[in-house]
């Protein structure tokens, strides 16, 4: 698969939060779970039109209702304007 987001875009897998407590994991149903707000970047638009360093591979925060949500050969993936992109994490 090659995708290229175009414009001033990124496009990001959501990583996955476990929810748990005390006592183990609790399991919650998909409707009722909060959408993920970090994730890692898997392409870049042109990087002539961006305004950031975004790049492949950095881990980042974005605002939990952003962007649009696609699934591509059964993965999800948010696609969004690297302005919404709120803080890469630094590891």
């Amino acid at each position: 698969m090659n995708i290229e987001p175009l414009g001033a875009r990124v496009l990001i897998r959501p990583l996955d939060v476990e929810q748990t407590i005390a006592g183990g994991k609790l399991v919650l149903p998909d409707t009722a779970k909060e959408k993920p707000q970090q994730g890692v970047i898997e392409a870049v638009g042109d990087e002539e039109e961006m305004t950031t360093d975004l790049a492949v591979g950095d881990k980042v925060v974005f605002p939990k209702y952003s962007g649009t949500e696609i699934r591509l050969e059964g993965v999800d993936y948010i696609i969004m304007d690297e302005s919404d992109v709120l803080v890469r994490i630094r590891e």
